[in-house]
């Protein structure tokens, strides 16, 4: 075919399908899927908690202690912690039950997954680290998720390479910074967001190669600049003196000017750079790729659709993410999946792998299907040991058998061989999930659509200090204030995981201390929080650019250049993840490389 209209399954909305799609799925030999692009990510994202943790006992043999995991003490699962999880010391292949023909797959993986023993939080080569997971090689860190080769880092997601820094929201190579969202490459940078090489500088907004800039938007390669005016060093230092950055108050005010003048700079519709022939966002070094989104790493990702969150040396996936690895070749609808990955199908959590189907956490292993926590192993379907003649006569079997006898949802919907884990296959409340990150639903809204929900467990913290009564400077907290147990500013109130009260530790005064900032007035879960509402959603719209001539076509920007089109409205037309409906102001490519200074 060369193009086929559907609606979604699950949404009912209607989807398209081209050619290039059909030929991808011709390749790996699965039928169409019959849900939308967004409600596929939205179903593997449903699999994938980075954040939510608690407190819950060791199931291992011989063990009584706490540990800290993703599943809560009220799961039906056996959970492990880590060390003793990848040690020899159990079989993971005695959990396995003979393949039943007579039974939906879904069903039979939902009740392995009930039997095997799970890892408590999926970390590797971690080093004095705390609350952590989906981490990789950190170092004295603390709260991070989504991680690696972090260190001294606090309270940070989907972070890389980041040292001496806190409150961080997609940052790679940063040092000495606090509050970025999307951030690569800066040092001493402050409340900022999509920035790039910038040094000694706060509240800027897509900047590259700055350093001591304050309140800006869309420079290049300035220095002492304020609200995008130029000063003096002398000048600049005496007016960022005024702003009091080591006060509450000071930052409030200096965040509430910045905002005034995001209001009337442009935007640039969508942050790709050196990539060929791709749509989606904050994208680097990447080609061929449409869908995409915070893709790293030099080569980035070639051939693919779909996909988002990491992917260095990546090709050929489709509905990928997050958590690309690198080198990951020929893979559909999988997360957290790579590092010398190949053909792999409707998994979580696979590495140094090939050959693999509806597996998670499997590694170093190859022609699986519907297996869990397997390392160094072949030919096992449902944990269980077959010949590689054994193994190659049933798998046909069973994806036939997916296909007459599908797994049908409390909604109704059906999971034939070529869709994804069935939410009601996960060991995770909806709320519990990045999924609720990035597609944010109500309590009701989750229940309606056939999730589970984790109700809120009663925190019975009894705050010692409101946020209102502490110091506004930095330079007058006492060293007292590691014994305090501060209320949140939200209490709860607010659609986040709001703790309701939390603590500063030894280390955070520290950092604050260095760094000449004021306490934080909202707990962990609220700052995260207020973070994400400063990213654009993992979704794009088709619209033109809003450049009109002389100024933009809403009057809020003069421009300052003239442009290729002329003195008419620009005609230019993009994909960008700016919803129609949104007040920014976008501009395409031309138009916007014309006017950033």
């Amino acid at each position: 075919m060369d193009q086929e209209t559907k609606k979604c399954q699950n949404c009912k909305a209607p989807f398209v399908i081209e050619l290039e799609d059909f030929d991808f799925y011709k390749k790996i030999d699965v039928p169409a899927p019959t849900w939308c692009p967004d409600c596929r990510r939205q179903r593997r994202l449903a699999f994938r908690n980075e954040r939510t943790l608690y407190r819950r006992k060791c199931n291992a043999p011989g063990h009584t202690e706490d540990i800290i995991s993703t599943f809560s003490p009220d799961k039906p699962v056996t959970v492990y912690d880590e060390k003793y999880w990848w040690s020899d010391a159990w079989d993971p292949l005695s959990y396995g039950r003979p393949y039943d023909l007579t039974k939906p797959f879904f069903t039979q993986y939902a009740e392995l997954l009930r039997r095997v023993p799970l890892i408590a939080l999926s970390v590797t080569n971690m080093a004095n680290c705390s609350f952590c997971n989906v981490s990789e090689g950190d170092k004295g860190s603390l709260y991070i998720s989504a991680s690696e080769k972090n260190e001294n880092v606090f309270y940070a997601n989907r972070v890389v390479s980041n040292k001496d820094s806190a409150d961080l929201y997609v940052a790679n190579q940063c040092e000495l910074c606090y509050e970025l969202v999307g951030c690569h490459k800066c040092y001493r940078t402050l409340f900022s967001r999509n920035c790039t090489d910038c040094t000694e500088s706060a509240f800027l907004y897509n900047c590259t190669g700055c350093d001591h800039c304050f309140g800006c938007a869309n420079l290049r390669n300035k220095s002492y600049y304020i609200w995008n005016v130029p000063y003096s060093k002398g000048e600049y230092e005496e007016r960022i003196a005024a702003f009091d950055l080591g006060t509450a108050s000071g930052v409030a005010r200096a965040r509430a000017e910045h905002e005034k003048l995001l209001s009337r700079s442009i935007r640039r519709f969508a942050h790709i750079i050196k990539s060929v022939g791709v749509t989606g966002d904050n994208v680097g070094y990447s080609k061929n790729c449409k869908e995409a989104f915070d893709l790293v790493g030099n080569p980035s990702v070639e051939d693919s659709k779909f996909i988002n969150w990491g992917g260095a040396g990546a090709k050929d996936l489709y509905d990928c993410g997050p958590g690309i690895g690198v080198t990951l070749e020929t893979a559909y609808e999988v997360t957290d999946t790579g590092i010398q990955v190949a053909r792999a199908f409707f998994t979580s959590v696979v590495y140094g792998s090939y050959d693999i189907w509806y597996s998670v956490n499997c590694h170093g292993s190859h022609n699986l299907f519907g297996c869990y926590g397997l390392r160094s192993k072949e030919h096992c379907i449902l944990n269980v040991q077959y010949t590689k003649e054994e193994y190659e006569a049933l798998v046909p079997k069973i994806r036939q058998q997916m296909m007459d006898m599908p797994y049908t949802d409390a909604k109704g919907r059906t999971y034939r061989y070529g869709e994804f884990f069935p939410f009601e296959v996960s060991p995770y409340a909806y709320n519990e999930v990045i999924a609720q990150e990035y597609f944010p639903l109500t309590k009701e809204q989750a229940q309606g659509a056939g999730y589970t929900w984790k109700e809120s467990e009663t925190k019975g913290y009894v705050p010692t200090i409101q946020p209102d009564e502490l110091p506004d400077g930095i330079t007058d907290v006492p060293e007292t204030v590691t014994n305090e147990i501060i209320a949140c500013s939200h209490r709860g109130a607010c659609v986040g995981q709001c703790a309701t009260a939390f603590r500063i530790l030894p280390q955070e005064l520290a950092f604050y201390r260095k760094m000449k900032l004021p306490l934080p007035r909202l707990c962990p879960n609220c700052r995260h929080e207020e973070r994400l509402k400063l990213r654009n959603p993992l979704k794009l719209w088709h619209r033109t650019c809003q450049c009109g001539g002389a100024t933009s076509t809403n009057g809020a920007y003069t421009n300052t250049a003239t442009h290729e089109h002329g003195t008419g409205k620009c005609e230019g037309e993009f994909e960008t993840t700016y919803a129609p409906e949104k007040s920014e102001i976008v501009y395409c490519e031309t138009c916007y490389q014309a006017e950033v200074m």
